[in-house]
């Protein structure tokens, strides 16, 4: 079986995707990526109930070369990514308060220092129905220096060098949705600035996490 690791991340991923409140059913998909093929999560399957045999695999440039089940519809979004970035996981996912956000949006400001870890604010595509080519044009676009993005009425996708780190960072998504939602309620958040999140950025490269040494 081609991917067997891979394939069980995504099962992984998928379920926790579950666990996490931020995927239902089957709406979300997770894929894994090794050299040009990509192991994804399958189409009429729940996520919470999905094994490895049942996960495709794809060449990124292609089609199916393995699998009892067809893709994941919004598998196009995770070959775009694939094929303009470095990501090696993609995760797709239908947080309550991203999907919120991605209706009302433009971007999600950067209203926490933790955004730098998704390169600060977080586009919102323009809206095209899902699994179409035109919403993974969009993708494209939205994910240019960035390790996540809102997909407009749909809901959020990230990136990572793995299964793990993608998740975390569509988790993180969800988080930063919920805190600036929450904010609004309260007022017109402060938004941080560019060389805000840049000294944040030194500080995660040089991982300090105690205050500075006088």
């Amino acid at each position: 079986m081609l991917l067997e690791q891979q394939r069980r991340d995504v099962c992984l991923t998928a379920r926790r995707l579950v666990d996490c409140g931020l995927a239902r059913d089957e709406g979300g998909s997770v894929s894994v990526r090794s050299g040009s093929l990509l192991a994804v999560t399958p189409a009429g399957v729940p996520l919470d109930k999905v094994e490895p045999a049942d996960c495709p695999v794809l060449s990124v440039e292609a089609g199916v070369l393995e699998g009892r089940r067809e893709p994941a519809a919004e598998t196009t979004l995770h070959t775009a990514a694939y094929r303009n970035g470095d990501a090696g996981a993609v995760v797709q996912a239908y947080g309550d308060s991203a999907a919120v956000v991605a209706a009302a949006l433009a971007e999600l400001p950067p209203v926490h220092h933790s955004a730098a870890r998704l390169g600060g604010a977080v586009p919102v595509t323009d809206y095209a129905t899902y699994g179409t080519g035109q919403l993974a044009d969009h993708l494209v676009k939205a994910l240019k220096g960035k390790r996540a993005a809102l997909l407009a009425n749909h809901g959020g996708l990230a990136v990572g060098a793995g299964a793990e780190e993608a998740f975390e960072h569509a988790r993180l998504l969800e988080w930063l949705c919920g805190v600036y939602l929450r904010a609004r309620s309260l007022g017109e958040p402060r938004v941080l600035s560019e060389d805000e999140l840049a000294e944040v950025r030194e500080r995660n490269a040089y991982a300090w996490a105690g205050p500075d040494i006088l």
